[in-house]
Formats: C-alpha cells, structure tokens, sequence
C-alpha cells in the first residue's frame, strides 16, 4: 500500500461524539479523505480534560472563557499540547479542524459574546498546531486538500 500523508483530523467531523453538545458533525466527502490521507482524529478539547457533553466556550480577550463564566483556558492549552504531541509521533503535517472553534477554528472564531459574530482570529488548537509548523485548514477548505 502506498503511503499517504497523515493528517489530524477534528474528532467530530468523522462523526465522533465529541463536541459540546455531545454530538458529532461527520463532513462530507470523508471516504475521499481517506482515500488520499491516513486519517488520525483528536478532540483536543478532550485530550485537555474537558467532558463530553460540555458547556459552549469561546475565546475572549486571550482567555478561554464557558458560558457560564468558568475560565477553561488551561484545559484548552492541555488539549493543544496534547493534539501537537499525536501530531509528531505519527509525523503528521496537515490538520482539518472544525471551523470557528475556540480550540480548533482557523481564521475566524466566535468573539466570546455567546452570540454568533465572528472575529478574526485562531483557536487555540490550531495557533499551537501553526505554531509547530502545521498546514491547518477547516472542514470549509475541504476542496484544497482533495484537488490539490
């Protein structure tokens, strides 16, 4: 068998149970995904601690903040940490992440008002990931990873 590149993959869209509402967002196009990559899944929320399900976070002026109040800005660090370490022992260099996360979104994340809007800027996951050397795309940038 060939080799493909390997690839961190977003736990929740393959389907995983794993986001905070206890669901999983399975993307299309997958068996694709699988053809070209060795798919490698991580939720680094929860390799950070957290639960499943848990309460919605979004990042806020440098921290990670629930909508509860509680800061989770450790336990999202943790899972960052954690996500880099699979990433190197299986030699991956790609990741897809889930898009506007506040651990895994790229580009544009939630603001931390808990009311949809969107501002620029990176999860905490994925500017670790970058920050190791990563391509991080989201599961809206599918169509770079399977033409290109």
């Amino acid at each position: 068998m060939e080799n493909r590149p390997r690839m961190l993959v977003s736990a929740c869209l393959l389907g995983v149970e794993c986001r905070y509402d206890g669901g999983g967002q399975a993307i299309d196009r997958v068996d694709a995904l699988m053809a070209r990559y060795e798919l490698i899944p991580v939720c680094p929320e929860q390799l950070g601690g957290l639960p499943t399900p848990r309460t919605p976070a979004e990042r806020r002026e440098g921290r990670v903040v629930n909508r509860d109040g509680a800061d989770v800005t450790d336990a999202f660090g943790r899972g960052a940490i954690q996500a880099c370490r699979i990433a190197a022992l299986y030699g991956a260099k790609l990741a897809l992440l889930k898009a506007r996360s506040p651990s895994c979104g790229r580009g544009r994340i939630y603001d931390g008002s808990f009311t949809g809007r969107l501002v620029p800027g990176d999860g905490v996951a994925a500017r670790t990931l970058m920050d190791a050397g990563l391509e991080v795309y989201t599961e809206n940038e599918i169509d770079v990873l399977l033409d290109g």
